[in-house]
């Protein structure tokens, strides 16, 4: 296994803030924040008249400012579009060595990701970089991709993250919504519930079953830090590692919700414990805080002490 292969298994993507590549402004704040992840834009937040421009601040933010450690990444237009050849092209040869994965839009199955990846491979030749250094993060936001999500999820070993694309997919399935991200208000009288249930399930499965990351979609009510705590806490409790920030005073919701507190770090290592210390006694199960557990029980507790120590919160 590669530095590089052993980077991309111990990233983190409990935030991930987008930033409008047009900005140059905003990039500098990005760089800045406490985000896991940064994707500076050249899809949906930059106007047609901007993209081409916009990859030059990308390039010159990449290059030029001190990122930390989070994960370097941009948006590309999806692959059917003009823009997506140059967008990949220019940017990854005027900062490759400074990106670490590149967000792919609007994708329907494994073919878009295949030439993605074959650019990558063709351009890191050339450039003298790592074949496969640079990671791909796709976009699940048509109902061809969730038709084919688990096809997807294992297509490509650069493919590090599924994200949940709920405004597009809202609009591709014919959803009656009116603000992405956001089942509060007079939605909920509709659909008194998760309405991105299956969605948020398919994803998280697929990507549990690839060993990739799965990652939440934007909530649109920025204004709302209630509202976008508890999309991230139910997205966290089914199996997802991560949500999207589209401003900054989400990354701190973020950061906290995606990672154990220390009272469930301390209960799954008493829980553990306990388990332990009756098999040693030759006994299947323990008396722990009341409940009867057992190795099933260390095992759902151990998911969140590795998510602890992968989260940097224990040794």
């Amino acid at each position: 296994m590669t530095s590089y292969e052993r980077a991309k298994m111990d990233r983190i993507r409990r935030s991930e803030l987008s930033t409008p590549g047009h900005s140059v402004k905003m990039i500098g704040k990005a760089a800045a924040s406490d985000a896991d992840m940064v994707f500076l834009d050249l899809e949906d937040a930059v106007a047609p008249s901007a993209k081409v421009d916009a990859r030059k601040n990308i390039i010159a933010g990449l290059n030029d400012l001190d990122w930390g450690d989070k994960i370097r990444s941009y948006r590309i237009n999806s692959v059917d579009t003009q823009w997506c050849h140059d967008d990949i092209a220019e940017v990854v040869t005027g900062a490759g060595a400074n990106i670490d994965v590149i967000m792919v839009p609007k994708i329907k199955g494994p073919r878009e990701v295949w030439f993605v990846d074959d650019m990558l491979t063709q351009l890191e030749l050339k450039l003298g970089l790592e074949v496969g250094r640079i990671g791909i993060e796709c976009l699940v936001e048509e109902v061809e991709a969730l038709q084919t999500i688990d096809e997807i999820a294992h297509c490509s070993p650069r493919l590090e993250a599924l994200v949940l694309g709920i405004g597009d997919l809202s609009a591709s399935q014919g959803m009656r919504l009116g603000h992405i991200g956001v089942t509060d208000g007079e939605n909920a009288l509709r659909y008194p519930g998760d309405v991105w249930h299956y969605a948020r399930h398919r994803l998280v499965v697929a990507c549990r079953a690839a060993g990739i990351d799965a990652i939440d979609g934007p909530y649109a009510n920025f204004a709302s830090p209630e509202g976008y705590e508890r999309s991230a806490a139910t997205f966290s409790m089914i199996g997802g590692v991560g949500k999207w920030c589209i401003h900054p005073s989400q990354i701190e919701s973020a950061n906290r919700v995606f990672a154990p507190t220390p009272e469930e770090i301390a209960e799954a290592q008493g829980a553990i414990d306990a388990v332990a210390a009756a098999e040693a006694n030759g006994e299947g199960a323990a008396n722990f805080n009341g409940m009867m557990i057992d190795a099933a029980t260390t095992r759902l507790f151990q998911v969140t002490l590795d998510r602890a120590r992968q989260c940097g919160l224990i040794a």
